[in-house]
């Protein structure tokens, strides 16, 4: 079972927060999630463990319990939700351009504009 563990202390390493849960059981993963750009704690984790038992165990011990000076929330991990996947090749805005002949002063070229 996949347990998310949200209001960690921002200073909670993968080890400690596995060892929070290991006291309720086998501990399969446990990976506090940080942040891409600054390598800092993102404040949330997941725990992976493969007894169901075990782990309902862990939610009702820890659940609302202070880890590391804060009272963390252990719920089960909802699946992730697919979302469209977003295009990064560029485009969008724009703007100028194009138009009608007579917008670029090209108004002898064209018929309509000569007299």
């Amino acid at each position: 079972m996949n347990l998310y563990v949200s209001n960690l202390s921002y200073q909670m390493s993968d080890a400690e927060l596995r060892a929070a849960f290991e006291i309720h059981g086998t501990v399969t993963s446990a990976r506090v999630i940080t942040d891409r750009d600054t390598g800092r704690s993102r404040g949330f984790g997941f725990v992976e463990m493969p007894v169901e038992t075990e782990a309902l165990s862990a939610i009702n011990a820890l659940n609302n319990q202070a880890i590391n000076g804060r009272p963390v929330k252990v719920v089960e991990a909802r699946p992730k939700e697919e979302r469209p996947r977003r295009d990064f090749s560029g485009g969008g805005g724009g703007g100028g351009g194009g138009g009608r002949k007579w917008d670029r002063g090209d108004r002898g070229e064209r018929e309509e504009y000569r007299k």
